[in-house]
Parts: C-alpha cells; structure tokens; sequence
C-alpha cells in the first residue's frame, strides 16, 4: 500500500483528504463563535439595511420640495365693439413655483429623521449584543450536552460490562438475579439519560449554525472549556450602569426626544406652506402683449385649525414618557434578578474543588472494580454511578445558568462581564 501511494501521490492527497474529512471538525472557542456569527449572521442584515435607509432619508428631510413648472397654451382672437375680428393668435403662458415651508419646519423634520438613524443605530448595537451572548450560552449548553451524553453513555456501558460479566457467572439465588435486573434498569435508564443529552445537543448545534450563518448540518465541536465569571460590580453601579447603557432605556429615551418634536413638528404645520415664482405669458391677438410677473399662493384659511393633531402627537409623548418610566423599571427588575440569581450561582461554584468531577470519576472506577470483587454491594455502586452523574450534570448546569445570568447582566447594564478575568480559581 505503502509503495502504491509512493507511486501515484494523488491517491495519497485523495486518501488523506478522505481521512480529515472523516475525522470530528477541531474544538470551536466560544469567542470564534461569536466573531463568526457578527460577520455572518442574516438577521444581522436587516438591522444594517434599517440604519443605512435611516441615514438615507434624513438627507433628504431637510431638503426644500422640488420646484414645479406650469405651462398653459392655446389660441386667441380679438374682436371690435362692431364684432369684427381685429385678429388672431397663440396665446402662452408659463411659470415655475417653489414650495416654502414655514420657518422651523425643515430642522425638526430633519431632527426627527436623525432620531430614527439614533434609534436604528441602538437598534443594531442591541441586536448584536443579544446576539454575542445567545451564542456564548448556545456554546456553553453545546459542549455540556455532549458532556452530558459521553459520561452518560460511558457510565451505561460500565453498567453493560458488568451485567454480562454476572450473567456469565450463572449466579444461584434470588438476590444475584435481583442485582442484574437493577443493573439492567439502569443501564436502559442511563442510555435514555444519554440519548436526550444528544438531542439537546443536536438542537443547540443547529441554534449555533443558524446563528452564525452556516449551512444546518454543519459539524461543530465547541472547546470544553468553562466560562469566564468574574465578581459581580455593586448593585448601585450596576444600576448606574443600566440607566446610561441600557439598549431598551436609550431607545425609549431617544423615542421621547423624538415625540417631542413631532409635537413642535404639529404646532408649526398650523401655518401652511406657500409657493413663489416667477410667471411669463403672451399674447398675439390684435396686439401683442407680453406679462412677467412674480406670483404667490397659499391655502386659505390661512391659519388651519390643526388642533387636533397637536393633541394627538402631544398624547403620543405622553405615553413615550410613561413608557420610558416602565422599562426603567422593568430593567432594574431585571438586574436585580440577574444579580441575585448570578451571585447564587457562584456560590454553587464556590463549593465545588476544581479536581471534584475527577475525584467523583475516580470513585466511580474504584466502585466498579471492588464491586466485581465483591467488596461493596450493588446499592452502593449503582447509587455512586449515578451521583457521579448527576454531580457533573449539576455542575455542568449550574455554569450554564450562571452564564446566562451573567449575559442577562450584560443585556440590561451594558458591562462587558463575560470574558473578564474570572473571581475564583
């Protein structure tokens, strides 16, 4: 084979091509993740396009209103008082208007059009915070699924090993017989046990392939490596923090400021706009006569009683207000909670020794060997192989809800948490 390869190198590269291809895709950090999904992300386009068409209009908010041009024509005849004709002729007419707005007017369009590229631009900022942080728990619930299901799995393949190796024995009586059947329970137990932690698995690695743009079925191995949970700051900072960097309060505030020139906006459109320009016309009947002339018009009444739209547009601030005041108090509900329930998972953390899940494997082992010396009894081993599972799907999901919290943190504050330097070894 060896020599066929050395011969033709082609089949070497195919072989190897096939091999690699074969082979499970390299561990993924949760911060490739993230990169990739802010380069690729199709949702993202949307809220890129939204601000680019903000910024498009407001160059043409304070802009005057294109002029417009009116031709008239047609004939003439002049007549005596004895109704003779005196002659004949074309007769024209032409005049261009401009369109005037009442002083004011065009800066609070154009103030109204820079609050939407305000609000687009916070809008696309939001998204992609949201979105670095649905990622990093996505990629965290990926790789302790996959923890989950291999522990799982091999602990019920323990549990299979050691019920052929007692059926083969043929034990006499009633409590060997008894010990298989647990064993066997429990290893059908541990393989469903197993089986769901695959299928969250394979759901979170679709959730991640969409979220960064990438084809469904992609495969995709994120690095089992733990979050980054640093201290939380102070609740009055955190707070502080929410009231200036809050995406949704900055919104509601910038959709207030907003209102209140769309009320300025209905108290100046009282006062119509007015057109002005210059006008020629001519006539060649028994004379020639040629007009030019500046001409303006506007709309009567000249005052418009447009009180309606005052109170509607001032009714309208009025619930922005009282919105801004609601989801202020909807966030620091929200970094209350978040900071109670993060500082509740570090002290879950905290009890855990960073070698805990190694110690509790090696128990495992060392239960499974003296069991088949008959050294310890079934009860304690089949309790033992499952509290080594469930201590590590305790803490794998202990992390994960401490990231969440952490993300729910970076959500309503601002603050970059994830990824600083973590408060406890």
């Amino acid at each position: 084979m060896n020599t066929l390869f050395s011969r033709f190198p082609i089949l070497a590269a195919i072989a190897a091509a096939t091999l690699s291809l074969a082979e499970d895709p390299a561990p993924t950090t949760p911060d490739a993740l993230v990169a990739e999904a802010l380069s690729r992300n199709a949702e993202l386009g949307f809220y890129t396009a939204q601000l680019d068409a903000a910024r498009a209009e407001t160059k043409t908010a304070g802009r005057l209103a294109q002029p417009s041009v009116d031709v008239q024509g047609g004939q003439i005849r002049s007549r005596n008082p004895d109704h003779s004709l005196a002659g004949e002729g074309a007769a024209w007419s032409a005049s261009i208007r401009q369109t005037f707005e009442w002083p004011g007017r065009l800066s609070l369009r154009k103030a109204i059009a820079n609050q939407d590229v305000a609000l687009a631009t916070l809008g696309l900022d939001a998204f992609r915070r949201e979105l670095a942080g649905k990622v990093r728990e996505t990629a965290l619930g990926l790789a302790g699924s996959e923890e989950k299901s291999r522990i799982a799995r091999g602990v019920a393949r323990r549990f299979r090993d050691l019920r052929e190796v007692l059926v083969q024995r043929d034990p006499a009586g009633i409590a060997p017989q008894l010990e298989v059947r647990i064993l066997e329970a429990t290893e059908l137990t541990l393989r469903r046990r197993a089986a769901d932690s695959e299928l969250a698995a394979n759901r979170e690695r679709i959730d991640l392939n969409l979220l960064r743009g990438a084809a469904l079925d992609t495969p995709l191995v994120v690095a089992s490596t733990g979050p980054q949970l640093p201290a939380r700051p102070a609740l009055a900072d955190l707070m502080a923090a929410a009231n200036t960097n809050n995406f949704e309060l900055r919104t509601r505030a910038a959709e207030l400021v907003q209102q209140g020139f769309r009320v300025d906006l209905a108290r100046n459109e009282r006062w119509p706009a007015f057109q002005v320009g210059p006008s020629f016309s001519r006539q060649e009947g028994s004379s020639l006569d040629q007009t030019l002339g500046v001409g303006i018009s506007f709309p009567l009444p000249l005052w418009r009683n447009r009180d309606s739209n005052v109170a509607a547009a001032e009714a309208r601030r009025q619930q922005a207000a009282a919105l801004l005041e609601t989801s202020r108090r909807d966030v620091e509900r929200r970094v209350l909670t978040a900071a109670t329930g993060y500082d509740s998972h570090l002290a879950e953390l905290a009890d855990w020794t960073p070698d805990a899940v190694g110690h509790f494997a090696e128990a495992a082992e060392l239960a499974d060997r003296h069991y088949r010396l008959g050294a310890v009894p079934a009860a304690t081993y089949v309790e033992l192989q499952k509290q080594y599972l469930e201590a590590v799907e305790s803490l794998l999901d202990t992390r994960r809800a401490a990231l969440a919290a952490a993300v729910e943190l970076e959500r309503a504050t601002g603050l970059g948490l994830v990824g600083a330097q973590p408060a406890r070894p």
